[in-house]
């Protein structure tokens, strides 16, 4: 299948490893032009260099601590720098907030912007040149405690607030050819993670929790979610508006 993505301007936030890292080799081996973003300038280095033996475009780079930095002018500066952008693919946020249900409206805020904000200060920038030009993508990777709203109440519901904006935001620029939508993956295990630690430490634990919320009865791979954000990318994905894809081994 010709996923139509040889040749896109693609931008990845957060590709120095883990899930951001394989979407960015995926799309390379598909024949984008990428820009990644991460905060490690060594892994970046190495991901430029690993993705350059799959095409020989215009790969670059950017070091940035999104947290800590202003991602809206971040953003004007990459489209400056780097052209208007086709593919936009968000990897940001992650569980690892506070998890006082009953905490400061600091620590709710923080979760927020890390899993959500920080996506939608960009696109402020980055989609309304896609609309001018009539063709975009932008995928989030979102995550399936946005529709079980299990766990961690603030990371669970920040996502879910992201869920809600592409819903509402993709509906809206759904006629002008650009395509909003998020990834949601379940318990994904890969080197260093929360899930591949377990495996080793407390084994008996990753067997409980797959029992009883893994149907697939294993644990996600890289690969398996980077595929569903290929598609979500491609030409293929031109009637999927708003879609909120779960890739979770039908969690329960």
């Amino acid at each position: 299948m010709d996923l139509g993505i040889k040749g896109k301007n693609t931008l990845i936030v957060g590709a120095s490893k883990g899930i951001g890292r394989n979407i960015a080799t995926a799309f390379a081996k598909e024949g984008a032009r990428l820009t990644v973003i991460a905060r490690s300038e060594d892994l970046l280095k190495d991901l430029i260099e690993e993705i350059s033996q799959y095409n020989d475009l215009d790969h670059k780079y950017y070091v940035a601590d999104l947290m800590e930095e202003n991602p809206n002018e971040l953003a004007k500066k990459w489209l400056e720098e780097r052209g208007v952008f086709d593919i936009v693919v968000h990897n940001v946020g992650g569980s690892l907030v506070s998890r006082n249900a009953l905490g400061t409206i600091e620590e709710w805020t923080h979760a927020w912007m890390f899993n959500a904000g920080l996506a939608i200060d960009m696109n402020n920038v980055l989609i309304q040149p896609m609309i001018d030009k009539g063709w975009g993508r932008v995928v989030h990777i979102s995550s399936i405690s946005a529709k079980m709203l299990r766990g961690n109440p603030l990371y669970a519901s920040s996502k879910a607030f992201l869920n809600a904006y592409v819903t509402t935001v993709g509906r809206t620029v759904a006629p002008t050819g650009v395509v909003m939508s998020a990834v949601m993956p379940g318990a994904v295990a890969f080197e260093g993670s929360y899930w591949d630690n377990f495996t080793r430490t407390d084994p008996a634990r990753c067997e409980d929790f797959l029992r009883h919320h893994q149907a697939v009865n294993r644990f996600g791979t890289t690969q398996e979610i980077a595929d569903a954000v290929l598609f979500m990318a491609s030409e293929q994905a031109s009637f999927m508006q708003s879609a909120l894809i779960p890739v979770d081994g039908a969690n329960m």
